[in-house]
């Protein structure tokens, strides 16, 4: 049975202690970092945002991932692949995040998925992509390591440890993967490239989460906690329920189980779950709290779809860029608008916007039965 840690930890002060008392909890890294391995932290480093944003993995924790790979005796490498809302994206978001310095600074390779290059490769028992084309770091690797930040998100409602390994695929593939169209698609793709992966470790950073319109646009909330596990689905599973959503409807951890990884109930050690459970507000890119047999019936009237907020838009293109469907379509003036008939809802547009131009655009029946706080 997989084991899950939690260990309270308030604030980032006390972070370090917490990560080594997490690690230690599932069985520390002898088992799983040998002498001389390359040790591939991936933390989240979604786009170029300060700490104190929630957006992305704090640098505290990549440091204290750091210093416990070199003391066991690996190389650790952090890298990751920003969401492109434009080139240079990644380097950016690793600069403001502040991975970057706390990474150099413990002695670690920063690698940049963005300009590293791409391997194409075979994917065992496909649910949706029999090939995949994965950051050549990520395949290098001896070990790797998924640092997540918890977060709501918008088309996968939680993301976690599971669905940080999206951020190895370069923009045309991750574009597929949202044409898909459909949540659990959309899941089984993201459990494709985790199958590749085949990640050893996962450690969250759940002090400062994000509630809301995440994974980008959300509100940062005091979770206090940082989780541990040798299994990212069983992480993912525990951190789901502890803010409030059933493990087994995120569509990630849905495909995992799908392919074989992870199990239904792992074994949670340390702080009981229970006296660190929450209630993050949900995004509001759709979810329900009305019976779904209401939403079935009544679903041309009952519609939730992104706006471009024509005062706070920029005109920096990155939803024009990032639309799988090419449903966000430039004006002769410059302006941007998304054509309906087009949109899949995959949220791209929203995500990736830097100053959160696009609003969600709600019927008077998605009003009415959608969770308003």
């Amino acid at each position: 049975m997989s084991k899950v840690s939690i260990v309270r930890c308030p604030d980032y002060s006390d972070a370090k202690k917490a990560i080594a008392e997490a690690v230690d909890l599932v069985g520390g890294f002898e088992e799983i970092i040998s002498m001389g391995d390359r040790v591939l932290l991936k933390p989240n480093v979604l786009a170029a945002r300060p700490p104190e944003a929630a957006a992305t993995t704090h640098p505290v924790v990549v440091s204290a991932m750091c210093e416990l790979v070199l003391a066991a005796g690996g190389v650790p490498v952090v890298g990751d692949g920003a969401g492109i809302s434009r080139p240079g994206a990644t380097a950016k978001a690793l600069k403001a995040s502040g991975i970057e310095e706390a990474a150099r600074k413990a002695g670690a390779e920063v690698v940049n998925f963005e300009t590293a290059g791409y391997t194409k490769v075979k994917v065992p028992d496909p649910l949706q992509f029999p090939e995949l084309y994965l950051a050549k770091p990520v395949l290098e690797a001896d070990v790797v390591i998924s640092l997540p930040k918890l977060k709501t998100h918008e088309l996968t409602y939680y993301t976690g440890a599971v669905k940080n390994f999206f951020g190895t695929l370069p923009l045309n593939s991750r574009k597929e993967a949202h044409f898909l169209g459909k949540r659990d698609l959309f899941g089984e793709a993201v459990a494709d490239i985790y199958s590749v992966i085949k990640p050893r470790f996962a450690v969250m950073d759940g002090v400062l989460g994000m509630e809301g319109n995440g994974p980008s646009h959300g509100k940062p909330i005091n979770s206090g906690v940082v989780l541990a596990s040798p299994n990212c689905v069983a992480l993912d599973i525990i951190a789901a329920e502890m803010i409030g959503f059933d493990p087994l409807k995120i569509p990630t951890t849905a495909g995992a189980l799908k392919k074989g990884f992870g199990n239904h109930c792992p074994l949670v050690v340390g702080t009981p779950l229970k006296e660190v459970k929450m209630k993050f507000k949900p995004s509001s890119g759709g979810i329900s709290t009305a019976p779904a047999f209401l939403v079935r019936n009544f679903g041309k009237y009952f519609t939730i779809r992104p706006r471009i907020n024509q005062e706070k838009c920029i005109r920096c293109g990155a939803c024009h860029l990032n639309c799988s469907p090419q449903a966000v379509e430039k004006l002769a003036d410059g302006s941007f608008r998304i054509n309906e008939e087009k949109c899949i809802l995959c949220y791209c547009c929203r995500e990736l916007c830097p100053n959160d131009a696009v609003d969600m655009k709600k019927s008077l029946m998605a009003k009415v039965l959608t969770s308003e706080h």
